[in-house]
């Protein structure tokens, strides 16, 4: 901390703005997580102050509401432990989100939109700011694909352990006859690289493709192709943006998207050389996913890596993941969890 706040009192610090806005970050989270050690421990302290008066005066209240407070720190204290956790190269970073829906139509188009709504209200519930970079829409309803980025402190360290595909049961909005579907679609989560990762990809690897703008929009919409798809053709990884009107614009977003997803592959091999973890990429469909939410007949969303459960599907379907976020980074970090978990009907 004192390194930091020396580096920040440099008066040619802001001749780099981004150098600067980064170290200023940095020393803003620091000093969160030093604020908070103190204050936990003062707390910690207080509290069982307060249970040893209550004892000596039999005050059963006093000691109760004690008690509580002791297990709200526990719980505040188990989440910054994770949250220490995420030292990874990238962790920090902000982060692309993409959402694809699976074979099904609109079934499937229909639960991606659901998806898209409730990471957008998880990320606003943390304060994280979202960004739009491209939407294709279903035929009748839902969404084709979509991605975001998203934008705050530790948003890919947090959102890299919804990587994978989703399940949803249901009695489809789309039937007559009111019978139970099952949909798929798939989550992909890839960092934000910044000027301190150097990706280098020769322009002779990559194929780009222009087009009109999908989806909602002003007259500028289906009249200039300002669409921009790169195509990096020894991975056949594919990146798209439409958010700016200018293609020029769209071109350097597009760019520094298909860098991010060549990073997360790099991440990925490191990864699974150190952990052995599987990260591969599947079938969007049967006996891939990661996570069932089943809303008929009965109400649950089970994760299948941690086995972690609830029947509270709206609070989830609003966003309320944090439950299953840190059970994920839990288990990678310190390993245990089931060692098979049944998925739900």
């Amino acid at each position: 901390m004192a390194e930091l706040n020396k580096l920040a009192e440099d008066p040619d610090l802001w001749n780099d703005p981004q150098k600067a806005q980064r170290l200023m970050q940095e020393r803003t989270s620091l000093e969160d997580s030093l604020e908070a050690i103190g204050r936990i421990e003062q707390d910690v302290s207080d509290q069982i102050m307060l249970i040893e008066l209550g004892e000596a005066e039999n005050d059963q209240a006093v000691i109760a509401e004690a008690e509580s407070a002791l297990k709200g720190l526990k719980a505040e204290v188990e989440r910054r432990q994770l949250e220490a956790l995420l030292s990874g190269e990238a962790d920090s970073n902000d982060t692309y989100l993409e959402v694809h829906a699976g074979a099904g139509g609109t079934e499937s188009q229909d639960w991606a939109n659901m998806l898209l709504r409730m990471y957008t209200r998880w990320a606003e519930q943390h304060g994280f700011k979202i960004e739009y970079l491209e939407e294709t829409e279903g035929e009748e309803a839902g969404i084709k694909s979509v991605t975001l980025q998203i934008k705050g402190h530790n948003a890919y360290g947090w959102l890299k352990t919804e990587r994978g595909v989703h399940r949803l049961v249901r009695i489809s909005p789309f039937d007559s006859n009111a019978r139970r579907h099952t949909s798929f679609a798939s989550v992909d989560v890839y960092p934000v690289v910044d000027d301190r990762i150097v990706i280098d990809i020769k322009e002779a690897d990559v194929r780009v493709d222009t087009m009109r703008s999908q989806g909602a929009g002003g007259q500028h919409v289906n009249k200039t192709e300002s669409a921009v798809r790169l195509t990096h053709i020894p991975t056949g990884v594919a990146v798209m943006c439409q958010a700016e009107r200018s293609q020029h614009k769209n071109r350097a977003t597009a760019w520094n998207m298909l860098r991010a997803r060549l990073y997360e592959i790099e991440l990925k091999k490191r990864e699974a050389a150190a952990t052995a973890e599987f990260e591969a990429k599947t079938d969007i469909g049967w006996g891939h996913q990661i996570r069932s939410y089943v809303l008929q007949p009965y109400q649950m969303v089970k994760d299948l890596r941690t086995g972690v459960q609830t029947s509270d599907t709206g609070g989830v379907l609003d966003g309320d993941l944090d439950r299953f976020m840190e059970a994920t980074l839990a288990q990678r970090a310190f390993g245990g969890g089931p060692d098979e978990i049944e998925d739900v009907e």
